[in-house]
Formats: structure tokens, sequence, C-alpha cells
């Protein structure tokens, strides 16, 4: 669905998405998205979707799920297997080819695709500090042991060191920092759900909850100042008192 600010209009924008989960803009302004069903990293450019990279190591991705830019324009993203699970709900029944769930780095020029981290069982949201000196990573328990968790990650070179578990998650899946370096994540507990602020510590400052489970945020608006929540059913729209971490500058 396409919602715009202005009238408060909303359209339907493709009608056949493919189970598309995280999008992020690259450094050209482009979309960079990740399919669920077509088990890729894909660029959407005015309905025009093309991808990025679908395999590691002659093997099919599992369902990739969140990314980000980095400000060298390498593309980093989660690949756990929610779109290959037998109920198909969030994308199409297969297995998992390479044998585990990985967060990737991938850099087109070179088509170098690197495992950073490969000891989560479901890697979630990601995103990086202001600076991209740490990254932040969610894991969404697999209900069999496996439990929810955010860890943070120093970020050395193209790879990570000095995990660290920070707040209490409660499922947390997509999530975003602002400009003070404060995480902003969606949460979810039973039928319930919405947004916490947590200082780059984990501390946790604020919660709001919005009545229903919730998967993703993203801030937006003229000014940046504005939170945007997807729920199971609606987008709502929060504003703050502070703006997103400035984006790297474009290209050309």
């Amino acid at each position: 669905m396409q919602w715009h600010r202005e009238t408060g209009e909303t359209i339907v924008y493709d009608d056949a998405p493919e189970f598309t989960n995280g999008r992020t803009l690259d450094l050209a302004g482009q979309v960079v998205q990740c399919s669920h069903g077509r088990r890729r990293v894909e660029r959407d450019v005015d309905g025009v979707v093309t991808s990025i990279v679908d395999a590691f190591d002659g093997r099919r991705l599992n369902s990739p799920n969140d990314v980000v830019v980095a400000s060298d324009g390498a593309i980093w993203f989660t690949d756990p297997p929610y779109g290959i699970q037998p109920d198909e709900i969030e994308g199409h029944a297969g297995v998992q080819e390479y044998g585990g769930c990985f967060v990737f780095r991938f850099v087109e020029a070179t088509g170098e695709l690197t495992p950073v981290i490969t000891d989560m069982v479901r890697p979630n949201g990601l995103a990086f500090s202001p600076d991209e000196s740490v990254l932040y990573v969610a894991n969404t328990g697999d209900g069999q042991g496996d439990r929810d968790y955010v860890r943070a990650f120093d970020v050395v070179g193209a790879g990570v060191a000095n995990p660290r578990e920070l707040g209490d998650p409660s499922a947390a899946d997509g999530f975003r920092v602002d400009v003070e370096g404060r995480i902003w994540t969606s949460w979810s507990r039973g039928p319930s759900g919405g947004v916490a602020v947590w200082a780059p510590d984990g501390t946790e400052l604020a919660r709001v909850d919005v009545g229903e489970r919730t998967a993703n945020v993203a801030f937006g608006g003229p000014d940046g100042d504005e939170l945007y929540i997807t729920a199971s059913t609606s987008l709502y729209r929060l504003r703050t008192t502070t703006t997103a971490a400035p984006r790297p500058e474009p290209l050309g």
C-alpha cells in the first residue's frame, strides 16, 4: 500500500509484492527491499523490481527480512526462515539451503556476500548507530527454547565484534535510531504492542501502546520528526521531539 501524507489517500502500490518485508533507501535514494517470496534482496525503482542478491555460496537465501545501507554503500540484511516455513503465512514453504540464518553484508560493486553474524537463530530487525560504529540486531525466538533479544555489536571494518544484549526486547521486530542514538523499537506482547524508546545502552526511556501487535517503524515527514508504526491492521503516526539519524549523503 502507498499512503499519501498530504491528502490522506491510500492506494495499492503493488498487488503482487511476493511478501515484501523490510525496506530502506540506498545512497541514490532508491528503494532496497527484502522479499520473502522471491528469497532475495531487491531494488524497486518506480515499480520496476530487480534482484540484488539471492544466493550464498551457490545456495538460495532463506527469506531476507530487514535491510540497511551503510555510508560506503554496503547492504546489510538479516535472513531468517519466516518466508519458507510450512504454514506459508509469510511466503512459500521451502528449505534452508545453506543451513543457517545469518546476517550478511553485500557489496554490489564486487558481488561479495559475507556472513557477519552466524550464531543467531532468527535474526530480524537491524539498524546502525548514527556514526555506524554499532550495529543493533533483533532476534525473534523460535518458541522452542530460543528467546527474544536485541544484540549490539561493534562494527569493525567489514565485520562485527563484542556482542552484548540490550534491554527487554518483548518480541522486538523492526527499529530505527534517532539523531541522539536512541533506539525506537517495535514491541509486541500478547495481542498488544507499540513502540519503545531505549537509550543506547538498552535502558528503556519511554513506551507507547497502540493497542495491537506491531512490526516495524520508520521516521518521516517534512522535518523527519514523525515516527510511522506498522501494526496488524493499521499504520500509525507519532509526532516526536527528535529526528532520524542523518542518512549518508546521496551519490551524485
